[in-house]
């Protein structure tokens, strides 16, 4: 069973973006080569902002939703606080 992960990007703009992946690593180095996501091409380079891993694919799907409804301000907190 694939072990997943729910990140948070950090754009060039500032702006945030929020993605889910079983691979980390190759998916950063994806949205930094432009292929991973429309939203990440035109907004490179991308830095990882936050992260919470081992996650069950339903979980981190349903997690990744919950964070992209929230504010910009928010996202990073919520996503740390999901540790627990």
């Amino acid at each position: 069973m694939a072990v997943w992960s729910v990140y948070l990007l950090e754009c060039a703009d500032h702006s945030l973006y929020c993605g889910v992946t079983t691979d980390l690593e190759a998916r950063l180095v994806k949205h930094n080569q432009g292929t991973a996501s429309r939203y990440t091409r035109s907004r490179r380079p991308v830095t990882l902002a936050a992260v919470r891993e081992n996650l069950e694919k339903s979980a981190a799907f349903k997690l990744e939703y919950r964070i992209k409804q929230l504010p910009a301000g928010q996202k990073v907190a919520a996503l740390e606080k999901s540790q627990g």
